[in-house]
């Protein structure tokens, strides 16, 4: 079966990661590996694994645009600013995995097949700690109406690169942002952690919900359910313990591991980033392969 020509755009850790999921994709082929250090690690690995490798950034698909069909931009939420016109001019389909907000935000689980249908050429990944805690508040509001949330996503500062470190404010805001417009919080707020222990951490999330209708019964259901749709792509995703209800406030912790593709098992936060970008992909790539194609009316 023929498959649609990708390139990843960022050598870095969630662009390495990344590499590495593709390569067990069914309906993505990895067409180039991009960076802008030629001795990063992930550029000597992706030219180990037999990928064309370019150093010169976003340069290299403007140079060669019939490379890829689809970009998944892995680099910073201040470079895909100028990326998202660069690869809007040239027809590529951009999954965007930074904090950038440059298209509609986008969780797997819960709104991707309505953004399908909207035929959107930019779509946004929201972050690590929005794909880990946005399901859950959809799960809740689904039942019982979610008035606020507010989380806080924990992670082991080994896995937290340059990338992940220069967008921590566009990862408060744009966190923020999903779970009112894809999670469908009233009011949303979002904080991370960098915990420097060793060993390191696991990823968790602390996911904390003051609803309008309260049902134990039914929450306790929609986030079972909700759960495992979440494991489907990311296996490592599970409850610390049972939610917690308090008056109107529930409460729920999460551990996310990772699948140990090219970060250690702790690095949760960039699997969960890259497992769900490799979802959003596919059915992308589906798209494409059935002729459906994408609109590029939206950025």
């Amino acid at each position: 079966m023929r498959k649609i020509k990708a390139a990843i755009l960022g050598s870095g850790n969630i662009g390495t990661d990344l590499m590495y999921k593709l390569e067990r994709s069914r309906e993505i082929e990895i067409a180039a590996v991009i960076g802008i250090d030629p001795d990063s690690d992930g550029l000597q690995r992706a030219k180990e694994r037999g990928y064309a490798v370019f150093a010169n950034g976003i340069q290299a698909i403007a140079d060669q645009p019939d490379m890829a069909e689809i970009v998944f931009d892995a680099t910073s939420a201040k470079a895909h600013v100028r990326h998202a016109k660069v690869l809007k001019e040239l027809g590529k389909v951009a999954i965007d995995l930074t904090p950038a907000a440059r298209g509609p935000f986008v969780c797997p689980v819960v709104n991707l097949q309505e953004q399908l249908e909207k035929e959107t050429a930019n779509v946004n990944m929201i972050t690590c700690g929005g794909q880990a805690t946005i399901p859950i508040v959809y799960a809740i509001n689904r039942v019982a109406d979610v008035s606020y949330a507010e989380i806080v996503a924990t992670i082991a500062s080994k896995s937290a690169g340059p990338g992940t470190r220069a967008n921590i404010d566009e990862f408060t805001v744009t966190t923020r942002q999903g779970l009112e417009q894809v999670g469908g919080a009233d009011q949303g707020k979002a904080l991370i952690i960098l915990n420097p222990a060793e060993p390191p951490i696991l990823m968790r999330d602390t996911v904390y919900c003051e609803v309008k209708q309260m049902d134990q019964a039914a929450i306790r259901q929609s986030i079972a359910e909700m759960v495992e749709q979440v494991r489907q792509y990311v296996p490592g995703y599970r409850l610390k313990q049972e939610p917690l209800f308090e008056e109107n406030r529930v409460t729920v912790f999460l551990e996310v591991e990772g699948a140990g593709d090219y970060f250690p098992p702790y690095a949760g936060n960039l699997d969960i980033m890259t497992a769900a970008a490799v979802r959003v992909g596919e059915e992308v790539a589906r798209h494409l392969l059935d002729g459906r194609g994408v609109s590029l009316g939206t950025e």
